[in-house]
């Protein structure tokens, strides 16, 4: 299949097939004419799907490290040897500090981010009226607070939560190689409790563990399949201390071609660049919008820096782009 025929039957909202998405990977690595022929067809695609907003979210790590999890590529597992703060639950006015901070410069959606397996329950209750409070200054909440059930989801829902985020990291061949105290079914089940109960999800992964192309696409078709709605697309930092410390960055074209990828096969989703994205795109950050992403994830990361709100800001007026507003 030929590009301009993928991106008709993609703009005729007829879904890719796995074959399909395994030639388009294969097309783009056999030159960067092909290459920047996908970014030009994700780039038409953005514009039929998602028009010329771009949503932004920034997060709070309101809690931090001495997680038991083994997440191989994660600073705040304690069983990794890396350098990162360890802290329990911030108090809430520092919490509305940073959302406020977040709101004011144009932020649409405002994440608090807890390490741990799950949240517990005191936790929990203490995040659900910093829910309410975001929500009150007008930015949409999300929350990341790990392996949740059914019963805690509705319970923030009813306190205001309007997005739960939790990312299935990569395909299901290859989850076990980054994680073994939990599995990929764990995950599963905490996205699909939070869709049964009416919330948003933000659901996807990290790119550079040592998957391959077809784990790419798998996970594309395991979101496709769970209807998320917003989908982050991560960059391994590699973070000394951590079982993934010595493994290098990915190539920032290649990193491009991931986004365009998802954009392609998710057409009608928000196509959201986190993590990584500074370190390893570095002045090719400025083509995300031009490889298919309509969403970004702005401001410092969990235990890493990210890209400054005013920066962000810069690059998508220099597009001819707008930012989704806050509260809607």
């Amino acid at each position: 299949m030929t590009m301009s025929t993928l991106v008709h039957k993609i703009l005729e909202r007829a879904p890719v097939t796995k074959q399909e998405a395994l030639s388009l990977v294969a097309c783009t690595a056999r030159g960067k004419s092909d290459l920047f022929e996908l970014f030009a067809v994700a780039s038409r695609i953005r514009e039929a799907f998602r028009g010329d907003a771009v949503d932004l979210c920034a997060i709070i790590n309101a809690k931090s490290g001495a997680c038991p999890e083994d997440c191989s590529y994660c600073a705040q597992s304690s069983r990794n040897k890396a350098d990162v703060a360890v802290y329990p639950l911030l108090e809430k006015k520092t919490v509305l500090e940073k959302a406020a901070e977040a709101r004011d410069a144009g932020v649409r959606r405002f994440c608090i981010v807890t390490s741990g397996r799950k949240a517990g329950r005191k936790d929990l209750g203490d995040i659900a009226l910093m829910v309410q409070e975001v929500r009150k200054k007008g930015l949409l909440p999300c929350a990341t607070l790990g392996l949740l059930e059914k019963e805690e989801l509705s319970f923030l829902r009813d306190y205001g939560l309007e997005r739960y985020h939790h990312n299935l990291e990569t395909s299901e061949r290859f989850f076990p190689e980054i994680c073994r105290t939990h599995t990929y079914y764990d995950k599963l089940r905490t996205i699909e409790a939070a869709r049964s109960v009416g919330l948003s999800v933000c659901s996807g992964g990290i790119f550079g563990l040592g998957e391959t192309q077809e784990d790419r696409v798998d996970m594309a078709f395991a979101l496709r399949e769970l209807d998320v709605d917003s989908v982050p697309v991560n960059f391994l930092i590699p973070v000394q201390g951590t079982a993934l410390g010595d493994r290098g960055f990915l190539p920032p074209l290649e990193a491009l071609a991931v986004v365009s990828l998802y954009r392609c096969l998710l057409p009608e989703k928000e196509i959201r660049v986190c993590g990584g994205r500074m370190q390893v795109l570095g002045e090719f950050n400025a083509l995300v919008f031009m490889a298919g992403a309509d969403s970004l994830l702005t401001g410092n990361y969990l235990t890493t820096t990210g890209r400054t709100y005013g920066d962000d800001l810069k690059l998508i007026r220099e597009y001819g782009l707008t930012v989704s507003p806050a509260g809607k």
